[in-house]
């Protein structure tokens, strides 16, 4: 087998490395942030919620594993598509990555905020659901959280921005799913600058354009097992 032939081994790797990791995630995150999490918050209500998460430990037990097996699996994709994207252009597909492992570290220093949450329901002798002191402590944890988590997806929609770039001046990968990721990351960006720039719009720009993602991921599992497999025939 000659080095020609391993590299091309490695792409076809990469995509399927990719594509699973991103298939796990697509599972493991939606439970966390469209069940768990909204099951635990009750908006409006600090007290509500209190009470809430102090009846419902596995739940949120479940939560934070899901957040935290997402964000492990980020940094394994910033691998993989390092390793996809390296032949089109080496140095850009390495800062892709970075992008990518910047938000994952930003995404969990913010799940630290739920783990404190966690240890002041579950582990503080002194929580009672009369004690108000710890329940603004409980507030204060969970919109750092969010707002912590949502700073660092800039780093993500950039991520996605510059794949999708990658993606295009590929000869390997269509030239369509570069466009869909960067419509994605542009969303994402919209999404979390929109509180700046767009005050008064009630739109999560995101909900209409994270499928780019998803539809990469469809790609990399089905062709991502011929990847090279013309050289290599």
């Amino acid at each position: 087998m000659t080095v020609t032939q391993l590299n091309q081994v490695s792409l076809k790797t990469a995509a399927l490395i990719s594509g699973f990791c991103l298939l796990i995630m697509v599972v493991a995150a939606p439970i966390a942030e469209m069940y768990a999490y909204p099951k635990l918050i009750v908006l409006g209500s600090l007290a509500e919620t209190v009470e809430t998460l102090s009846r419902h430990r596995n739940l949120f037990t479940i939560c934070i594993l899901r957040y935290l097996a997402t964000f492990i699996l980020d940094v394994v994709v910033a691998w993989s598509l390092y390793v996809l994207l390296k032949p089109v252009n080496a140095e850009v597909s390495l800062l892709t990555a970075l992008f990518r492992i910047v938000y994952t570290v930003v995404a969990l220093v913010a799940l630290l905020n739920l783990v404190s949450v966690y240890r002041i329901v579950y582990g503080s002798t002194a929580f009672t659901l009369d004690n108000q002191s710890l329940h603004m402590q409980v507030a204060n944890y969970l919109n750092a959280f969010k707002s912590q988590w949502y700073f660092g997806l800039v780093f993500f929609s950039l991520h996605l921005i510059v794949l999708g770039f990658l993606v295009i001046k590929s000869s390997y990968i269509p030239t369509v799913f570069g466009v869909l990721l960067i419509i994605t990351g542009l969303g994402y960006s919209l999404t979390t600058f929109k509180p700046f720039l767009f005050p008064n719009t009630n739109i999560d720009f995101a909900a209409y354009t994270f499928y780019g993602e998803i539809i990469f991921m469809f790609w990399l599992l089905i062709k991502g097992w011929k990847l090279g497999y013309e050289e290599t025939t």
